[in-house]
């Protein structure tokens, strides 16, 4: 197991979005295969939602919500990736809730309550749709609170068997682990180069104390110096 996720003292770590790093002496050794760190990262991709989505027989997980400690790790990214690969594990719907890859802020659309979630949204593939942000239904006072969410998540669960969900930022908000405790639990993302040990402590401590069931956590922005089948070999 990884130290970092010994230093969470959580579910084990799983490493994403590889970055390979060759130094020029790897060259003259002989290439048993070519290692390419975007197939990679679909393999752990895909571990991680098997792992995530299909390993909990006794709790059944439906919808999970993935956080950033910080702001400098692509969670859209990856929930797109989450959603592309569990949608050709199943058969079921699913749904990816939040901004689209690349946008720097959540899609904001007003939100017609009668209307049914897919007719908003935009369908990908056969059974895969991205759900823009759910918006707030009105500024009042109930906005945003637990009752608020619990209606989101139910009108997704009603139309969608699985949901992959872009949550704020966890360590900068307590939404997250609001989101985190209602759905059926929380992955969180930490940047390999820019979350410290504190942080993510910190941050783990807070989604306990608000009873949020910590399903993982991801390291992202991980490099490799060299290939993984060196490491083999020395």
């Amino acid at each position: 197991m990884s130290a970092n996720a010994e230093m969470l003292g959580g579910p084990e770590l799983i490493g994403t979005l590889a970055q390979d790093k060759v130094p020029p002496q790897a060259a003259i050794l002989p290439v048993a295969r070519d290692w390419n760190p975007d197939d990679f990262a679909r393999e752990q991709i895909i571990s991680l939602v098997r792992r995530i989505f299909f390993a909990n027989g006794a709790r059944p997980v439906k919808q999970v919500v993935f956080s950033a400690a910080g702001t400098h790790q692509d969670v859209a990214d990856l929930c797109h990736r989450v959603g592309q690969a569990l949608a050709l594990e199943t058969t079921a719907d699913v749904a990816i809730v939040g901004s689209k890859a690349g946008e720097r802020e959540m899609t904001r659309i007003p939100r017609i309550v009668s209307a049914s979630i897919k007719s908003w949204s935009t369908q990908t593939a056969t059974n895969l749709w991205h759900v823009p942000q759910f918006e707030v239904r009105s500024s009042g006072e109930g906005s945003r609170t637990g009752r608020y969410w619990l209606s989101c998540l139910a009108e997704l669960r009603n139309e969608f068997e699985y949901a992959v969900i872009q949550g704020p930022a966890a360590g900068l908000s307590s939404e997250a682990a609001l989101l985190g405790e209602l759905a059926d639990g929380i992955v969180l993302v930490l940047g390999a180069n820019s979350t410290r040990k504190a942080t993510a402590r910190k941050i783990k401590n807070t989604l306990e104390t608000m009873r949020s069931r910590i399903l993982g956590t991801v390291l992202s922005e991980r490099a490799f110096p060299i290939p993984e089948w060196i490491y083999r070999r020395l």
